[in-house]
């Protein structure tokens, strides 16, 4: 693509008076236009955010398998804002109940309307078998079943 390519492709109303792109005013106009799902948990109604935030995903990968609370109540903050961590253990979720929360939330913050609660929960529960089958650790992951080798005679078959 050459840069007169590239100047065709820019529109307008994108151009800050500098004649710079101005992303900021792009996405503004973009999340305006792209639909959010709400859903109502122990009585409060959450606005999902119309794109995953960069945050939340990079917060997923590190949290995964921390047990510390204050690194789950960072990543949740950045969808549902607050304290909700807090809230939500004080109604007595449980953590199946928190994983097919967050299952439909990725889902439809990705694709609206995409996903049901029932289907995140049938997701969560296949994901949540997997995650029992696999070996506890690195060790019983590594180790290979011992078979004895048949003893041969001198003769071939």
């Amino acid at each position: 693509m050459t840069d007169a390519d590239l100047a065709v492709d820019q529109d307008d109303d994108q151009l800050d008076p500098a004649g710079h792109a101005d992303f900021d005013a792009f996405f503004a106009e973009e999340s305006a236009t792209r639909p959010r799902e709400q859903l109502t948990l122990y009585g409060t109604t959450y606005t999902l955010p119309e794109s995953l935030p960069l945050l939340f995903t990079l917060q997923m990968e590190r949290v995964q398998n921390s047990s510390d609370p204050d690194d789950i109540r960072r990543m949740l903050a950045t969808l549902y804002g607050g304290d909700v961590l807090d809230i939500w253990a004080d109604h007595g979720m449980t953590d199946r109940q928190l994983g097919i929360v967050l299952m439909y939330s990725a889902a439809n913050i990705r694709n609206p309307g995409s996903i049901t609660m029932a289907r995140a929960a049938e997701l969560y529960a296949e994901q949540d078998a997997g995650k029992a089958a696999a070996p506890a650790n690195r060790a019983q992951r590594r180790a290979k079943p011992k078979t004895k080798k048949q003893k041969r005679s001198g003769a071939r078959s």
